[in-house]
C-alpha cells in the first residue's frame, strides 16, 4: 500500500514480461485505455520494441524495457522505473522459468502485481506443496500417479523428464514397467535429449483423450467465475508426425524422436453439454485455493485473475482435468 500512495492512479501503466502472452494482455489492456510496457530479453525485444509498437491505431506496446536477463527486473533501477511510471505487474510463468530465486519476486519485486505472486511457484512438481495437492483436495479426477517405478502396474505411463538442455522444457517418455522405464530413460540420456535427474521425474498414467486447456478468470471483488475460451496445443515436432500416415510415421522415428515442445495454441470448443462440469472444476479449485495455508499464502485471498486447467475428454464424456 506504501507503494500505491506514490501512484498516479489515473495514469497507470499495465506491464509484463516480453513473452508467453504479452501481446495478449497489451492488446486487451490498451482497448481499456491504459498505457502498455513490455520489459523484453535483449534479442527478443523486436517483436515488442518494432513489430507490435503502437503507432496510430496499430500495435499495442507503449514502449519497452530491455534487460539482459528477465530476472534484471529485480534490479533497483528497473523497479524505480516501473513505479515512476505508476506501473502495475502482471504476471506469467516466466517469474518462475526465467528467475534463478523465486522469493526474490514474492519478497523484494516491490511493484504491485496484478494476481497471486505466491501461487505461481505451485505449478512446478517439486515443490512440497504443489498443483497435486490442489487437484486431489479439489476432488478434481487426475491421472493415477505412481511414486517409484517400482509401483507401476502395467499400464502405460508418461514419464515427466526434463529436457537436457533447457531445462524448463519436459521431455517426455512412455514406459510401462520399471525396465521399460529405465531402457528409455537410459536411452534418452545417452542420446543427450533428457536430463540426468530423470529417475525423480512424475510417472503418469497415459490418458488418451481430446486434450482441452480451460482457460477462466476469477474475481475476488465479484466472486464470479469467467470461461475465457477454450483451446488446445500445438507442439513439435508431435504435431508434424500426426499428420503422416503410420507407415511414414514409423521411417520419420527411425532418424528422430518425437518431441512435445509447445510452439503456440490453437481455438478449439467443446459441446455445450460438458460446460457445466467444466465450470464445476473450476469453482472447486478456486473453493481449495482459498484453503491454501498461510505460510503458502500469505495473502490469504486464493486465485485472483486468470488460471489454466490443462485437461482431457474421454470416451463417455467424462473430464479428466489436470494441469500440466
Amino acid at each position: 500500500m506504501d507503494v500505491l500512495k506514490g501512484y498516479d492512479l489515473k495514469d497507470i501503466t499495465i506491464a509484463c514480461l516480453g513473452g508467453h502472452s504479452a501481446l495478449d494482455i497489451c492488446h486487451g489492456v490498451k482497448k481499456h485505455g491504459f498505457k502498455t510496457l513490455v520489459v523484453a530479453q535483449q534479442g527478443r525485444e523486436q517483436t515488442y520494441d518494432r513489430y507490435f509498437r503502437t503507432n496510430d491505431t496499430r500495435g499495442c506496446i507503449d514502449d519497452t524495457i530491455v534487460v539482459d536477463q528477465f530476472q534484471d527486473i529485480l534490479k533497483a533501477n528497473i523497479q524505480e522505473d516501473l513505479r515512476k511510471r505508476s506501473t502495475l505487474f502482471i504476471h506469467s510463468r516466466y517469474f518462475w522459468v526465467y528467475f534463478d530465486d523465486f522469493a526474490e519476486v514474492e519478497n523484494n519485486f516491490g511493484v504491485p502485481i496484478f494476481g497471486s505472486r505466491h501461487l505461481v511457484k505451485l505449478e512446478e512438481r517439486d515443490q512440497p506443496f504443489n498443483q497435486y495437492h490442489l487437484l486431489q483436495y479439489a476432488g478434481i479426477r487426475t491421472p493415477v500417479i505412481f511414486a517409484t517405478p517400482d509401483d507401476m502396474d502395467g499400464r502405460l505411463c508418461i514419464i515427466k523428464g526434463r529436457e537436457a538442455l533447457r531445462g524448463y522444457e519436459r521431455a517426455f517418455f512412455l514406459a510401462d514397467d520399471k525396465k521399460s522405464w529405465e531402457r528409455e530413460g537410459m536411452r534418452l540420456e545417452k542420446e543427450g535429449r533428457l536430463a540426468p535427474d530423470w529417475r525423480s521425474a512424475p510417472i503418469e498414467e497415459f490418458v488418451l483423450g481430446a486434450p482441452v486447456n480451460f482457460n477462466f478468470f476469477y474475481s475476488p471483488l465479484t466472486e464470479e467465475l469467467e470461461l475465457l475460451g477454450t483451446d488446445m496445443r500445438r507442439q513439435t515436432n508431435l504435431d508434424g508426425l500426426l499428420r503422416l500416415p503410420a507407415h511414414q510415421q514409423e521411417k520419420v522415428l527411425k532418424y528422430t524422436g518425437f518431441k512435445m515442445v509447445e510452439t503456440g495454441h490453437i481455438a478449439c470448443t467443446v459441446k455445450e453439454s460438458l460446460l457445466e462440469k467444466v465450470y464445476e472444476m473450476g469453482e472447486r479449485f478456486i473453493a481449495e485455493c482459498k484453503k491454501i495455508p498461510a505460510h503458502l499464502d500469505p495473502t490469504q485471498k486464493g486465485m485472483i485473475g486468470p488460471f489454466g486447467l490443462q485437461g482431457a475428454v474421454k470416451r463417455g464424456r467424462r473430464i479428466l482435468s489436470f494441469l500440466m
